[in-house]
């Protein structure tokens, strides 16, 4: 047996016997400066932009509103909008920033459907390129990401300061 050593996964087994709430990773609207720390790259009123920590593909973000909810039609309309208003900026700005070929983009609601963190909505937007997927996940049962998450944290950071609103992408602070 192979052993994959991830000592910053303690952080979410301990919080299995706490109340949900006071352990997720998404439950960020009160605390504050800890963004660069947390990936998180744009708050808006409602939802917020960050990396997910455990990607899939290099700049894969996640998208989730400020309130703890489960399920899309938990939403008020207000979270809706500023979260598809996020999803259209995120695409812009990893297009500008790191030129994918194409975008998978979507959410997992409930646990049975994949999701990791069942109990707060987000929706992943995962950048592709030709390629991004090998022999390493097929046989060797590991994703190589090529570059460090505070790489791309930076290069995306700097993307959504510079990257002009167009299209309809404004979130108010």
């Amino acid at each position: 047996m192979k052993h994959l050593w991830a000592p910053w996964r303690m952080t979410y087994l301990e919080c299995k016997d706490k109340q949900a709430k006071d352990c997720c990773v998404f439950c960020v609207r009160d605390i504050v400066g800890e963004d660069a720390e947390r990936l998180i790259l744009w708050r808006g009123r409602h939802a917020f932009v960050v990396m997910n920590k455990f990607p899939y593909t290099n700049g894969h973000l996640l998208i989730a509103p400020y309130r703890h909810i489960p399920d899309i039609l938990d939403l008020e309309p207000e979270e809706s909008a500023e979260m598809l208003l996020l999803l259209r900026r995120c695409r812009m700005v990893m297009q500008h920033c790191l030129k994918p070929q194409g975008f998978n983009i979507g959410m997992n609601l409930g646990k049975i459907a994949g999701a990791g963190v069942a109990d707060h909505l987000h929706m992943h937007i995962v950048p592709r390129w030709t390629g991004d997927t090998n022999f390493m996940p097929v046989f060797a049962e590991v994703r190589v990401i090529p570059q460090h998450l505070e790489e791309t944290y930076a290069i995306l950071l700097e993307g959504f300061k510079s990257v002009p609103d167009e299209g309809g992408c404004r979130c108010p602070d």
